[in-house]
């Protein structure tokens, strides 16, 4: 019995050191596979010959990049919404707000030239960058390319993935150095942290030497932010929202709202229907600073629950959405933003 035992241990201890080898050779041979059949899409959506072929045999499957992103909160729908408060201690820290007023100095003259000709606040695209890749300070170092090609191989998402890669291809065909194409493991590139089917669309050069270079350029970086923010619909002169005290008899019902987004449900079903300011004030929400003119429409949320403090967020708000469709995302850089500018 006892060397039965030992052998069986033996056994299984063999098919662990086989397993993971197996796996790993048919993730290979499937990502091979599966390149294969990229390559005709790509050629079909207009890249070269030479940079299909001069890319993708090169590409080997990265399994960090797909263990990633199914630990993403996307990829658990029914977990709970957590406070706002711990995410805006760490997100509108003192430093980041230090470095974002240091960045808004030393660019106000490129900012100033992007405002006037967008109509995004400066002090809007300064937090977009502080958020994204802290002023620059870190844009990612995984392999754009490989990233992409992993995870549209790994399946889950293949139809947004693999848009990407043929996209990050395109890039390579426009003049865009294989070897730039860096940035975080989910395919975003740059000081703005762009797709590549956004980098296409939206990027654009500040600085007038014919690239839009994202990733070393501020002027390009600051240009394609405005660009982004006023493709998405930014209104002109309008904040994105302002911060109110609800009263306690509050009737949350009353202003429910009752219609179902689309896009990013979990995080519009927070907000309240659609009010005027003249009304959200007849209903005891007062601000607790700055105010709105009576005729702007805004939703409220109360990221921190009942009692908290609560925001009315004008259309303005969601155009910060589109940029990345998380509340506390959006939220907090409309503060780190106030704040900069304060």
């Amino acid at each position: 019995m006892k060397a039965a035992t030992t052998l069986t241990r033996g056994l299984a201890a063999g098919a662990c050191l086989i397993a993971p080898a197996m796996a790993s050779a048919q993730d290979d041979s499937g990502f091979r596979t599966y390149l294969t059949q990229v390559r005709g899409r790509a050629l079909a959506a207009g890249v070269s010959t030479a940079t299909v072929d001069g890319v993708l045999p090169t590409l080997t499957f990265n399994p960090r990049v797909v263990a990633l992103d199914q630990q993403q909160p996307e990829a658990r729908p029914n977990a709970p919404v957590p406070r706002f408060a711990p995410y805006r201690t760490t997100h509108v820290d003192a430093a980041r707000i230090s470095r974002g007023r240091a960045t808004y100095e030393a660019q106000r003259a490129r900012l100033a030239r992007v405002e006037a000709a967008t109509g995004v606040p400066e002090q809007i695209m300064v937090a977009i960058w502080g958020h994204e890749t802290n002023y620059g300070s870190y844009t990612g170092n995984f392999d754009t390319v490989r990233s992409l090609a992993s995870l549209a191989y790994e399946g889950r998402r293949r139809p947004l993935f693999e848009g990407e890669l043929i996209a990050a291809l395109k890039m390579i065909d426009r003049g865009v150095s294989r070897t730039q194409l860096t940035g975080s493991w989910a395919g975003a590139m740059g000081n703005p942290q762009f797709l590549p089917s956004v980098y296409l669309r939206l990027a654009r050069d500040g600085d007038g030497d014919g690239r839009a270079d994202i990733w070393n350029s501020p002027a390009d970086t600051l240009a394609s932010i405005g660009n982004y923010f006023v493709q998405a619909g930014w209104r002109r002169g309008q904040p994105w929202g302002v911060a109110v005290n609800v009263p306690a008899g509050y009737n949350r019902a009353e202003v429910r709202n009752r219609l179902v987004s689309p896009r990013c449900p979990r995080v519009f079903e927070r907000h309240s229907g659609w009010r005027s300011m003249a009304e959200w004030r007849a209903l005891g929400v007062s601000a607790q600073g700055r105010t709105l003119a009576d005729d702007v429409q805004a939703t409220l949320i109360e990221p921190d629950g009942p009692g908290q403090t609560a925001y009315l967020l004008t259309g303005n708000y969601r155009v910060i959405l589109d940029y990345n469709c998380s509340n506390f995302y959006a939220l907090s850089v409309g503060l780190l933003a106030d704040a900069i500018a304060s």
